[in-house]
Order: structure tokens, then sequence, then C-alpha cells
């Protein structure tokens, strides 16, 4: 093996269980993400699955905190890691919230287990300021790295490693892109692309894609929210913890503010407001039941001084995007069985926000168990739906004629629920934000390696990448991996 190079340990065939090894010399190496991967089928072909007690692993440098770039922090720690983890500032307040959850749900609940883990997590972090280069250099081998914006949740970067420089001059620069987010998001700051790489390791997700404009997407929620609440329903929304719950929060907010000032002027001027009806948004309640969301949407507010100019400046006019008046926090069990079943039961008007984004798990199960055979209510879809999980399958019900039936632990239950799916809601940049961040750069890389994507999208972003290369006169090598070996 020549050196640096890499080793790709998960996102090969797939998004999930992002893991890359960057080997600085025979004996020393950084692993980038420590990714879970949740399909049962690559998980059992261990798909270049890293030695976690390879002694030689220095560090992990982590793009964001979504457990597919960081669910197998438990198994590293437990191979004997004892090196730091490496994050942006904000990763490193989201980073102990989101492994908590995993620990307690993969390993153990135990009280004392779980806070002897957090402490081992808490004292491995080391958060880095964006944009400031950070020496790593090991066993003489020069290394520094550098985290930019991603841009596509709170704290998610993507690293710049360089490896061999030296005070005369510059040795190889790898950057890892983590997931680059759309460049319209409403919280963060939209992702800048580098002055150069020398490998660049790619997500392709979206590489087959095209978003719809995100400028209708507010719309299209406020009038599928309209629609579903005229019938005196409820609109269930699965969205995962971090990231999208909080994005959700931000549109449902600027919602319910311009609303308010609707409602306002006709009060004023004497006259009924038509659109404000049949929905009394003044009193509409926006449940957010999901522990984790809570808390997580808690660190964001905290953590403001990392959003984008857009977003703080509704603080700086009184707001609250991720505070409102109407927004209830559900926590407890008990409080969750009381919100179903008084819903379910009285069908009072509201939205509810809960997890999973795939209904796989979590507390969204019971509300569709008591609300998804009743044509009052609607489930709306703002994320990706894997395929062969409950949110596909009723995803795949909308439009159908007759009835679908869906499993839910073990028991069926009959779609008669209204669902809808709604586009532009993406955390990823698609075919033209990923083209865009590699044709930014000031001089052409030698290699883009394709990862975090099926193979009709790394298919498609590949094609595309080389058009626009040949077109540039870039001499660059576009490769998908299949194997372990970068």
């Amino acid at each position: 093996m020549d050196y640096p190079s890499i080793s790709h340990h998960g996102a090969i065939r797939g998004v999930g269980g992002s893991c890359h090894q960057l080997h600085l010399s025979s004996v020393r190496s950084l692993l980038v993400d420590c990714g879970l991967d949740h399909d049962a089928g690559r998980r059992a072909a261990c798909e270049g699955t890293p030695d976690f007690r390879d002694p030689g692993i220095a560090a992990l440098l982590v793009t964001h905190v979504h457990l597919d770039h960081v669910g197998r922090i438990p198994e590293l720690f437990a191979a004997g890691f004892q090196g730091p983890i490496i994050c942006s500032e904000p990763s490193a307040h989201l980073l102990p919230l989101v492994l908590e959850d995993a620990f307690k749900l993969g390993f153990s609940c135990d009280p004392e287990r779980v806070e002897q883990y957090l402490r081992r997590v808490r004292r491995a972090i080391v958060a880095l300021p964006f944009d400031r280069w950070h020496d790593l250099s090991v066993a003489g081998a020069a290394c520094r790295v550098r985290f930019r914006r991603a841009g596509h949740l709170l704290g998610s970067a993507y690293i710049e490693c360089d490896v061999g420089y030296s005070a005369g001059g510059r040795g190889t620069r790898f950057v890892f892109s983590g997931d680059i987010g759309a460049s319209d998001n409403p919280v963060l700051i939209a992702p800048h692309s580098p002055r150069y790489a020398d490998v660049l390791v790619l997500e392709s997700t979206y590489g087959n894609r095209l978003h719809e404009e995100r400028s209708t997407r507010r719309q299209c929620l406020e009038q599928a929210i309209e629609r579903a609440l005229a019938d005196r329903g409820t609109v269930l929304i699965p969205a995962f913890s971090v990231g999208r719950t909080q994005e959700l929060l931000f549109e449902i907010e600027e919602i319910l503010y311009r609303k308010s000032l609707i409602q306002h002027s006709s009060e004023q001027l004497g006259t009924p407001s038509l659109l404000c009806a049949p929905v009394d948004w003044a009193q509409l309640p926006i449940i957010l039941d999901s522990p984790l969301a809570v808390r997580l949407t808690a660190a964001y507010r905290q953590l403001s001084e990392f959003w984008s100019g857009a977003a703080r400046q509704r603080l700086a006019e009184g707001r609250r995007p991720l505070g409102f008046r109407q927004l209830i926090a559900v926590d407890s069990a008990a409080q969750h069985r009381q919100v179903v079943n008084y819903l379910a039961s009285t069908g009072r008007p509201a939205i509810v926000i809960a997890g999973n984004g795939m209904c796989s798990g979590g507390r969204i199960v019971s509300y569709l168990k008591s609300m998804l055979g009743d044509r009052r209510h609607e489930v709306i879809f703002t994320g990706y739906q894997a395929k062969g999980t409950p949110g596909a399958v009723i995803q795949a019900s909308e439009g159908a004629e007759g009835f679908v039936m869906i499993d839910l632990d073990s028991a069926m239950y009959e779609i008669r629920a209204k669902v809808m799916t709604l586009g532009g809601f993406s955390a990823h940049a698609d075919q033209a934000g990923l083209v865009e961040f590699v044709l930014g750069m000031e001089r052409a890389p030698q290699k883009v390696v394709l990862v975090h994507g099926e193979a009709a999208a790394k298919r498609a972003l590949a094609e595309q990448l080389r058009l626009r290369f040949q077109a540039r006169g870039w001499q660059v090598s576009v490769e998908v991996p299949d194997a372990v070996g970068g």
C-alpha cells in the first residue's frame, strides 16, 4: 500500500455506515466517521468492516452527528480506542445527546453504565472552530485538519486533511465531504467549495436527482395542513430528531407568524380574514413528541450563534422559531399515551412531529396505529423512505385505489388516512448542488471518489461530473469504489 491512502469501510454500496480510514503511514491512520448501517443485508455482508482494535488509529474525525456517521462509536470504544473524537463546536454539543440515545437503544439503559459511557464520550471530544487548521502530526507523519461548514445540519462539516505538508510546500490534500446540504436551508449557513483537493471523497445521495424549488415548500406545507385540518383531523409528520425536526419547526413558525399578522390586520380593519379559515391557526397546537428531539431542539436554541443570518434575524425581531408559544413538548411515556388517546378520540386539529422519520420505530408508531384507519387524519412525509420500511409502505399508498394494509409491530392496520409527500425538504444537495461543490474549486482535483449513494445515483453523478470536467478541460479521475481499498 502506498501512503497516504484511503480505505473505505462503509457507505460503499448504499448510504449507510459511513466510515473511511486515511492511512498516514504503515502504522498510523485516522478514521473519518464511524457510522451505523441500518441495512441488515449490508451489515451481514460485513462490508469493509474496519478493525477497531487497530492501535494505529490515532483519532476519529466526525463530519456530523447523524447515526449513519457516528452510530458505531460505542463499538469503537469497546474495541479499545483511546484517541480523541474531533468535531466542530456545535457537533461537540449535540454528539453526547445522540450517542446517549443510541447507547440506550443498542446497549444498556442502566443509568450507571450510561453515565460511565457518556463521561468517556465527553472526555474524548475535541471541539474545533470552523475554518481553522489543527495539527494532528503523529509518529513522523505530518498532518493537519480543518472543518468547513457543510450546511447539512447544525455543526455538519466537510473535512480538509493535509498530509505530508511542510513549511516550504504543500503535501496531499484529502477532502471528505460528509453530507453536503442544500444552499437554501433556512437555519444553516450555506456551504462553500474548498479551494482545492487532490483527492475528494464525495457523497452522492441524490446524485441522480434535482430537488424541487424550496421557495414553494412552505406554501405547499401550509396548503397541506389546511386541507387536513379542514377535516378536523391531525397532521402526522414523521421526522428524525436532529436536523429535519428543527427545519420543520422553523417553517411552521413562519407560517404561524404570517397568519398572526393577517389575523391582526383583519381585526384592525374590522373584517373577517378568509385567509385564516377554516383553521384557527392562533390556537393550533404543534406537538413535538420525541424526548430526544426535545433535547436536541433545546441545544439548537443554545447554539443560535451558528445559525444563518436570516435565522438569527428572527431572534432579533423577538421571535422564537424553535420555542414559539404553540409548541408543546411531550416528554414522558405517560404524556405520550394521553396525547395519542386525546387526539384519536376528540378529532381536535393538531400537528404532530414525532420520530422516527421512516416509521420503523419511535413514538410515531403509536399515532399511526391509532389514526391510520381514520380518513380525517393525514400523514405528511418530508424525507426519504427507505425500501422495506413502514414509511415506504404508507407512502406508496398515496393515491392507491382501495385501502392498503400495513404491518406495525406484528399487527395489521388499514390505511384510510390521507397520505402526502412534500418535496423540497431534503437536507442533502441534489445533483446540481454536488456538481457545483466540485466545480467551485479553484483548480481540478486529481481524483473524485463517490460514496454514500445507491448505484444509480453514483453512476449518474459520475457521468455528469465527467461531462463537466471534459467541458472545462480538467483531467480528473472519477471513481466508484466497490471494495475496501480506495
